[in-house]
């Protein structure tokens, strides 16, 4: 009995592989041959919402220069325009800093807290609050956004059914080592390919909770965002999705930021963010089955979408599940079949899948040299495997235990020196 469970499960492993190897295949030819949908860049209307961008720091002394001068340099009507930097109990001169800018424009209105409850859905709770605009744009204290960057996402909110917006996420340190350029790759193809591909087909883009942004009624209304769960952005992400309304995504709409420049500070990301995903799928699984408002392509694609941080936690199982077969004897590597079949699909769909995005990424970005670090991909996907894991049986714990979730902020790379010579 212990023996079949185990081939039935390596075969629901396969399976696993091939379904999503089939959607990367989708997304990856809609972004080449398929339609284009394009988004509202070229509206032109002098009915702008007002607009409130709230930017969550905590000890950002080293950075937060950066994306309030890149605001500065935006765009957009004054009068509809206001910018709250949510100093989150920083212990740096961010709160010094952050005083001067508004000494300097009145619409810089910093918001300090000095509380427990600490972490940036709690932060953005507090500043919604306060917050003047009909829409909400949220943006990192590492980010640099474009200057037509607040227009472009402000456009969106022209269609009465959109509930939320996002922009693209470019890192702006690729040079740095081999880890920056192989994050560019990532977020080139998370981006440019997957994004851009499931807005064509009007599945589930996902606002990202950075260079995006989301109508301030809506989220009042629902209760705020919930400070129990990681990924703030997901879960806003479904319900909006769950109640009807839609989330549009922004190509063109380009913001850069700083990415990890060490492993270990980008394991701690990913476990994090596999941590609050898995939190949003226990949530939000039956409820996007069950929703009248999703058309059943939403709902497929929601589904998938919901489990992409539970399936490395399953693909190393099946590891250990295809090691334990040939323990006892039960898998014959030279001839068995299914054996073959399963590595086979692996080294083919499972372990590349990503490929097609991340190469139709590149081709249309026309960065063409990168291509050459495709291969060393497959090093990241079993260094992701071990954290998104962690991630996910944290996520576990949560469900039991119900305990309470601890915001852990990204370190940051920039130093005075670098900053001095980008400025120059």
């Amino acid at each position: 009995m212990v023996i079949m469970i185990l081939k039935i499960y390596m075969f629901i492993v396969i399976a696993i592989m091939l379904l999503y190897a089939a959607r990367h295949m989708v997304f990856a030819y809609n972004r080449i041959f398929g339609r284009q949908r394009l988004y509202y860049s070229d509206i032109f209307t002098s009915d702008m919402p007002s607009i409130s961008v709230l930017i969550p720091m905590h000890n950002e002394e080293l950075v937060l220069h950066n994306v309030l001068d890149s605001l500065l340099d935006c765009v957009y009507d004054r009068d509809r325009l206001e910018i709250i930097p949510i100093n989150d109990n920083s212990e740096d001169k961010t709160r010094e800093l952050l005083d001067e800018y508004h000494e300097k424009y009145e619409f810089i209105r910093p918001l300090h807290r000095d509380c427990e409850d600490r972490g940036k859905p709690a932060g953005l709770n507090d500043a919604i609050e306060v917050a003047a605009g009909d829409i909400i744009i949220v943006f990192d204290a590492d980010y640099r956004p474009a200057k037509d960057m607040l227009r472009q996402l402000a456009l969106a909110f022209q269609n009465p059914e959109v509930g939320a917006v996002m922009g693209r996420v470019i890192p702006y340190n690729t040079d740095v080592n081999l880890l920056t350029r192989l994050l560019n790759l990532e977020r080139s193809g998370g981006y440019q390919a997957d994004q851009q591909a499931r807005y064509n087909l009007k599945m589930i883009p996902q606002y990202g909770g950075t260079v995006g942004g989301f109508r301030k009624d809506i989220l009042l209304e629902s209760g705020g965002f919930n400070t129990k769960v990681l990924a703030e952005d997901t879960e806003l992400t479904y319900r909006l999705f769950v109640s009807g309304w839609k989330v549009v995504y922004a190509n063109a709409a380009e913001c850069y930021e700083e990415a990890p420049e060490t492993w270990e500070v980008r394991g701690k990301q990913i476990r994090r963010w596999s941590r609050g995903h898995n939190q949003v799928m226990f949530r939000y699984l039956l409820k996007t089955i069950l929703s009248p408002n999703m058309r059943f392509r939403e709902k497929l694609d929601g589904i998938l979408l919901l489990f992409v941080y539970m399936v490395p936690f399953l693909l190393a199982l099946g590891h250990l599940d295809s090691l334990a077969l040939f323990l006892v004897g039960e898998m014959n590597i030279l001839s068995g079949w299914w054996v073959l079949l399963f590595i086979g699909a692996y080294n083919s769909f499972g372990n590349f899948a990503p490929f097609f995005e991340v190469g139709v990424a590149l081709m249309v970005d026309g960065i063409k040299n990168e291509v050459k670090l495709l291969p060393l991909l497959m090093f990241n996907f079993y260094y992701y495997m071990w954290y998104i894991s962690l991630g996910f049986l944290d996520a576990v714990a949560d469900l039991f235990t119900r305990r309470k979730v601890k915001w852990a902020k990204t370190k940051r790379f920039a130093s005075e020196e670098t900053e001095e010579e980008q400025a120059t």
